[in-house]
Formats: C-alpha cells, sequence, structure tokens
C-alpha cells in the first residue's frame, strides 16, 4: 500500500498564489509570521493543526484543500489486521493558547478516521480564531464539563457530560467552553485529508510517524 502523502506546502503556495497574494499579504491576514510562512511553503516546516486552521480561513478555502492526498486505486483497499495501542497519559499531543488536542494512534497512516480528545478551552469563537470546516463527517462525545457546539448553519447547539452529536463537518463549526469546571470531548473525523490533523502533531514535537 503507498505511503506517499499529500505536500501541503505545495498546495499552501498554489492556493496563495490563485489569489494573487504575496506572503506578506498571507502573513498580515493570518497573524502568522512571514518568516514561518516562508518555511512551510518551502517544506522547511511542518504545519500545525492551528496553522492549518489560520491558513484556511485567511485564504478563504477548505482546511481539505491544503492536506487532502491524492488517493490511489490500491490505498482504497483498506488494510486487515492492523492496530495501535495507546495507555492512559502517554497520548501525542498539539497544544496552543486556542485548544489542547491529543491524538490516539496518531502512529497510523492512511486511517478512515482520526480520533481527538479535546481539552475545549476556548470561551468564544473569537477567541478560537473562528469556525473551521473540512470534507467529511464528525462525531463528537462530551466526557465532562459542557460545551457549545457553534456552526454556519445552526444555532449554538448546548450539550453536557454524555451528550453527543454527529454532524457534516463540511459547514463551519467550532467547539466552546461554558462550564467553569474543564471540558472535555471525543472527537472522531472521518473525510478526505483527515489523516494529516493527526500527522500535525508530529510536526508540533519534531516527529515523524513514518520513522
Amino acid at each position: 500500500m503507498s505511503t506517499e502523502r499529500h505536500d501541503p506546502s505545495a498546495a499552501l503556495r498554489a492556493a496563495r498564489l490563485a489569489r494573487g497574494m504575496t506572503l506578506r499579504d498571507l502573513a498580515a491576514k493570518t497573524g502568522i509570521a512571514y518568516s514561518t510562512l516562508s518555511k512551510i511553503e518551502n517544506g522547511k516546516m511542518g504545519i500545525t493543526y492551528d496553522k492549518l486552521h489560520r491558513l484556511a480561513l485567511g485564504l478563504e478555502i477548505d482546511v481539505a484543500e491544503l492536506v487532502a492526498p491524492e488517493v490511489s486505486a490500491e490505498d482504497e483497499g483498506g488494510i486487515l489486521g492492523r492496530r495501535s495501542v495507546n495507555r492512559a497519559g502517554n497520548w501525542l499531543g498539539a497544544v496552543t493558547e486556542r485548544y489542547s488536542h491529543h491524538y490516539p494512534a496518531a502512529e497510523l497512516l492512511n486511517k478512515l478516521m482520526v480520533p481527538i480528545v479535546i481539552d475545549v478551552q476556548a470561551r468564544s469563537i473569537e477567541e478560537l480564531g473562528g469556525l473551521v470546516k473540512h470534507e467529511g463527517e464528525e462525531f463528537l462525545l462530551v466526557i465532562s464539563g459542557s460545551m457549545e457546539l457553534h456552526s454556519s448553519l445552526y444555532a449554538p447547539l448546548a450539550l453536557n457530560a454524555g451528550d453527543s452529536v454527529y454532524f457534516d463537518s463540511g459547514m463551519g463549526h467550532g467547539y466552546v467552553r461554558t462550564s467553569d469546571a474543564p471540558c472535555k470531548v471525543i472527537s472522531v473525523c472521518a473525510g478526505k485529508g483527515i489523516q494529516r490533523f493527526a500527522d500535525a502533531a508530529w510536526h508540533e514535537r519534531g516527529s515523524d510517524p513514518q520513522r
């Protein structure tokens, strides 16, 4: 089975040029430093989930346009017998001021779905940095605390511990914490290019799941 990955740096450059934007234009629009954008486009720096989100908003495109791999015929056959075990407290994580994500099974490539354990921290969509969207579907289960699911098509949905929702992640969406106590959720994402979200966590700490 092929493990060749889509190159997000080339996709970023193509999307930027298609909109007639310079690196400095994109830096001003996203708040990401010019030097950082230059390193990303030249393949010298990995793209974290936070930066993917901000770049997609700045370019006014779906995240999937930056991360979706080209799937070959042999990639469509699936894999039998593989598994990944993660012990408590030993999940790969990515932490920013906006969120804290943990990625079980992060080392498995070309997954059909990506599970994410999220500590919801943002108190507003503004604090979150805007809604994000990606091709596919998403299942969300609240483990503790309470939150609201904001989206581009529906009114904010209040969710408490034990509540769950399954939704089209192609619409803009974002998680906002409403409880004083910490809010932890499990999100399972499925769709084109979703593997890159997990890969981004490895880049966050300078590792590569293929090694």
